[in-house]
Formats: C-alpha cells, structure tokens, sequence
C-alpha cells in the first residue's frame, strides 16, 4: 500500500494560536493539493510552549481547537495529527488526537514522558498508556517529543501489529543529533516506518532544530527537512514492512521471555 504523507516544519508563534491555525490551514491546503493522505503538525503547535497559560488553549476533544482541526480535516479530506493542549477532568495534558479525512478523531494519546528539565510536570498530568489508532493505512503508534527516548515505548507498538509510528516534536537545536540518531534507531530496531515532525522557532534560550523526517524500516530517509520551514512530503511503500521483515526476521530471534 502507498501512502503520501507531508510534514509541516513550521516556526510555532509562542501565545499566537491564530496566526499558528492559519499557517496549518494553508498547509493542510497544499497538503491535500499534493494528494497527501496525512499531515502532521508538531508538538504544541498551536500555542507553543506558552505552558504556564495553558488554559488560554485548553478545550476537551470534540471542542475548541480539536473541533477546529476536525473540521479542517474533513473540509480538505486528509487525515491530520499534532499535538494540543486537552483539558480533561481538572488536568491539562499534551494531547496528540489523530483525525481522519472524516474529521473524525481515531484515536488520542496523551504524552506519558514529561521533560523533567522544562518541568513539564509543573504545568500538565502525564497520560496513563499509549495508544495505537486504526488508521485507514493501518494500525499507526502515537507517540509526543521526550518518548522517542524511551525505546520500551516503539517496541511495545511493534508486538502490536503498528506498521509506523508518527513523532510529533518540539526538539531543541542542541540536541538534535540526537534526535536524528533516536529516529533512526526506533525505525530500524522496530522494522517500521517512523514519521516524525519537528518545529522551528525559540523559547527563551531554547532554539528548535527542525529536521522532521520520514524514516523506512531499514532507516533510509524517505524525505528529511533539514532546518528550513516548509512543508516537505514523500511516498512510502507500507508493503516494504512485511517484505524487510522476511529478509531479516530478527524478531523470531527475540527472547521474549527474558525480558
């Protein structure tokens, strides 16, 4: 199965949700044009990490900003992910809702690793498990910036059945050799399609680095950004999955039962 996928680097505006939605209506619009079937937004996007304001942002899923990129989605029929903030019984969390070209919301996860050195903690509750959305592509991981560290995380979708597993991020310039090296080490340890957005723009002293990408399971770059805005876009093969995974079936070698 071929599946067209754009990534939306963009510069996220700290505490400028409007001017943030109109640039993810433009390229949700170009997205669509160039016969995509996903975009991805990073982590955020819509406020930035303005945390200690988040109610400013917050709505429930199915209101506010959610009902807003679900309508997006179904008025330009593509499927659409990114990170916002929800609010749900009396907490805030880092919310990745994944929508389809219905606009209707597959599945939401809710970031489980929360940075200790931004004292993420601080301002949001983490979420309680992970989730898999059945996307129309197939099963698809959700997974939010700080997890790509935590490899638990992208094996434990793999033993499910997730054919990619989508990134969104606010990822600092810093550290983005890591990041790079991370994306590519869940790709091919996991023999999955990784699709990972990452945004632009500063925070205090904190730049980010950009560098979204889509990455096959032997981790050969299908599109990567560099540190430049724009809308970037490639086509994989899902089919490759099943095929790499004949030609060098490590996981029949795993000892599952050691750990």
């Amino acid at each position: 199965m071929k599946l067209i996928i754009s990534l939306g680097q963009m510069k996220v505006l700290r505490g400028q949700p409007e001017a943030n939605l109109e640039r993810v209506r433009e390229w949700t619009h170009e997205a669509a044009k160039r016969g995509s079937s996903l975009v991805l937004f990073p982590e955020l996007w819509h406020s930035g990490y303005d945390l200690e304001h988040r109610e400013r942002y917050a709505a429930r899923v199915g209101e506010g900003i959610f009902s807003r990129v679900s309508e997006l989605a179904r008025e330009r029929s593509i499927a659409i992910g990114g990170s916002l903030i929800e609010e749900r019984e009396g907490g805030f969390y880092n919310s990745f809702p994944l929508f389809d070209a219905e606009g209707r919301c597959l599945a939401v996860y809710s970031k489980t690793h929360l940075f200790s050195l931004m004292n993420e903690v601080k301002w949001l509750t983490p979420g309680g498990g992970f989730v898999m959305a059945d996307a129309p592509w197939g099963p698809t991981g959700l997974s939010i910036c700080y997890d790509i560290r935590f490899p638990e995380v992208y094996r434990r979708y793999a033993f499910g059945g997730a054919r990619m597993v989508l990134v969104v991020a606010e990822w600092p310039v810093r550290r983005i050799e890591h990041w790079k090296t991370l994306l590519l080490s869940r790709a091919i340890e996991n023999q999955m399609f990784i699709a990972a957005c990452n945004c632009l723009g500063e925070f205090g002293k904190e730049k980010f680095g950009g560098c979204s990408a889509i990455v096959d399971p032997w981790g050969r770059y299908a599109v990567e950004s560099g540190d430049k805005e724009g809308l970037f876009t490639a086509e994989i093969d899902l089919d490759s999955i099943e095929k790499t995974r004949r030609q060098f079936p490590f996981f029949k070698d795993s000892r599952r039962d050691l750990y």
